[in-house]
């Protein structure tokens, strides 16, 4: 989305037993670099912790797993570049992409080629929607949230004034769209629906268009770069409506970006999976080494568990043979839980919920479930 320079491909790393020479090619599609490298970083690291710790316990059917990582900087082109270079690399299977832009051009070379594919992050039902029988999610779809948001709105600022803006991509667009639909069904008509570019840093005109439109809630999609500055700039013209956001903006970088006019801020996102009792002690591997696994981190080291346990039930690293027993029906038990994949490749059930940004004991802003 901002920038279409090859940022290249890097090996991440070869994990390896003794002198085991390791075969499973695995692959990380994320933005490494770019505003949204915050969330390329939960992408990679939950991958690689899962690569550790599933390559100490044997490997997939006694194969050693090599994690590379591709670059994609938000940027659907660099997105293709870098799956054709997993597929010229001899990669079977990918953990990504973040931006739901990037996974649907990305998704089609896997597909042409064979590449068994897992997003962590990437909402936009178009995604599963193609009849690609080799892409799945391990996270919801913004159909879902949106609902989710819209029932809030519509239970607790029935009356009041929703101004809507997103930033155009295809993430965005479509969360705003899924929320707008929600509350129109339900009665509710927003006074403001504006897009805005991603990677300006100058939001005054959006926002003083919400200051004159007089909303009470200003319902965002996209990410939390944007988020946070229009946020701040919305306290700064004396804008005092929330924001509510989406899974977009579930980093911790948000409320460093927005300041103190975070607080208040609500968000549709799944159940904190590193609350979940299956996920304990890979926290604490994470906390080990310095490293907050929070958002899509542990959706991440969830898809490898994915791949680990399809070749295991299909006894083969396949990926037509994975994917028919990741079809099936079978269970996945995950660090965030178990559940199953319908026919699309999507999950089987909807778990999203509100939260709010407060202020912590330690005095940081952070999100909690409400």
């Amino acid at each position: 989305m901002k920038s279409s320079m090859f940022a290249g491909l890097a090996l991440a790393g070869l994990v390896m037993s003794g002198t085991a020479q390791a075969d499973v090619k695995l692959g990380v599609l994320g933005p490494i670099t770019g505003p949204s490298a915050a969330f390329g970083a939960q992408l990679k690291n939950g991958a690689a912790q899962a690569v550790e710790d599933i390559n100490k316990a044997g490997g997939i059917l006694g194969q050693k797993i090599v994690l590379s990582v591709g670059d994609d900087v938000s940027d659907p082109k660099q997105g293709v570049s870098v799956a054709n270079k997993f597929v010229g690399d001899g990669v079977q299977f990918v953990v990504g992409a973040f931006n739901s832009g990037v996974s649907i051009p990305a998704s089609d070379v896997f597909a042409e080629n064979n590449i068994l594919q897992i997003t962590p992050a990437s909402t936009n039902p178009t995604f599963t929607e193609r009849g690609l029988t080799n892409i799945f999610r391990a996270c919801g779809r913004d159909d879902q949230q949106g609902k989710v948001a819209a029932d809030y709105v519509l239970a607790h600022f029935k009356g009041k004034k929703v101004a809507i803006v997103h930033d155009k991509t295809t993430y965005g667009k479509g969360l705003a769209d899924e929320m707008r639909k929600g509350i129109v069904a339900g009665g509710m008509k927003d006074v403001l629906y504006e897009g805005v570019n991603t990677g300006d840093k100058d939001y005054s005109a959006v926002v003083s268009k919400i200051k004159a439109s007089g909303a009470d809630l200003l319902f965002w999609g996209g990410l939390h770069t944007e988020g946070g500055l229009i946020v701040r700039q919305m306290r700064d013209q004396g804008v005092q409506a929330p924001l509510m956001g989406g899974d977009g903006i579930t980093s911790a970088e948000f409320a460093q970006i927005a300041g103190p006019g975070s607080e208040g801020t609500l968000m549709t996102y799944g159940p904190d999976p590193t609350k979940k009792p299956s996920a304990a002690s890979v926290v604490a591997a994470f906390e080990a080494k310095k490293i907050n696994p929070e958002a899509y981190t542990l959706y991440s080291y969830a898809a490898v568990q994915v791949f680990k346990q399809a070749a295991d039930a299909a006894k083969s690293l396949d990926p037509v043979k994975m994917s028919a027993a990741m079809h099936s029906g079978m269970t996945f038990d995950t660090v965030i839980g178990k559940f199953s994949f319908d026919k699309k490749g999507d999950r089987n059930d909807s778990d999203y919920v509100m939260y709010i940004w407060k202020k912590m004991a330690d005095g940081k802003i952070s999100y909690v479930e409400m």
